[in-house]
């Protein structure tokens, strides 16, 4: 990936990949997904020396966006200067601002509602370390999850859409698998098989890796 690292901080009883990206000379970067346990992913912030940039979200779950209040006001205070909190998709605001009702059903007390700084669509870009990375709309988990693709670095992020050997959740109310399945086969298989990528739970894997084995492609 160049100059890009990733270091992932496997956070909530639900064991979610969140993900610190950052540029390895300059040491600016993003936090991608930060469901909880915020003094542990600021404990990895603090051993890696990254100047956080911005707070990114995939989607709304608990589990991916339940910290992202709490270490927007943390780093703010740490780095004397705000921190944004950007995306997913606005058609995730319903889950977003039920955060703190998810986290008492799950007992996860600490749990803080959110309100992005700004919201995303499809086609626009998020810097990342100074790496550009492509917005895509990516529904069927959540109505709306968006990933992050930096297609010069053959990289990206993916959330709850595609995992190694498996696919996102759609027994949700909301969900929508014939949507997710479109959305792996029109955006995200079309990337190119060299494309490495990190997802919500479990190891990364790459496109090509998926479309030779993923059973539910």
């Amino acid at each position: 990936m160049g100059a890009l690292a990733v270091a992932t901080v496997p956070v909530t009883p639900f064991q979610q990949n969140c993900a610190l990206v950052f540029d390895r000379d300059t040491k600016r970067g993003a936090v991608v997904d930060p469901g909880g346990d915020v003094e542990r992913i600021l404990a990895a912030i603090e051993r890696h020396g990254v100047t956080v940039e911005s707070i990114l979200l995939t989607h709304g779950h608990i589990d991916h966006a339940g910290g992202a209040a709490a270490l927007r006001t943390a780093l703010g205070e740490r780095q004397g200067a705000p921190v944004l909190v950007i995306g997913p998709d606005r058609r995730d605001e319903f889950l977003l601002e039920t955060l703190a009702e998810q986290g008492r059903m799950f007992g996860l007390a600490d749990t803080e509602t959110v309100t992005p700084d700004r919201w995303l669509t499809e086609g626009e870009t998020v810097a990342i370390g100074g790496v550009p990375f492509a917005v895509l709309h990516c529904p069927g988990h959540t109505p709306g999850h968006v990933v992050f693709v930096a297609a010069d670095h053959r990289f990206a992020i993916l959330g709850d859409v595609l995992f190694r050997g498996s696919i996102g959740r759609t027994d949700f109310p909301y969900g929508d698998h014939d949507a997710l399945i479109g959305a792996i086969t029109t955006k995200l298989l079309p990337l190119g098989d060299d494309v490495a990528f990190v997802c919500g739970h479990g190891p990364a894997s790459t496109i090509g890796e998926e479309r030779r084995s993923n059973p539910f492609l």
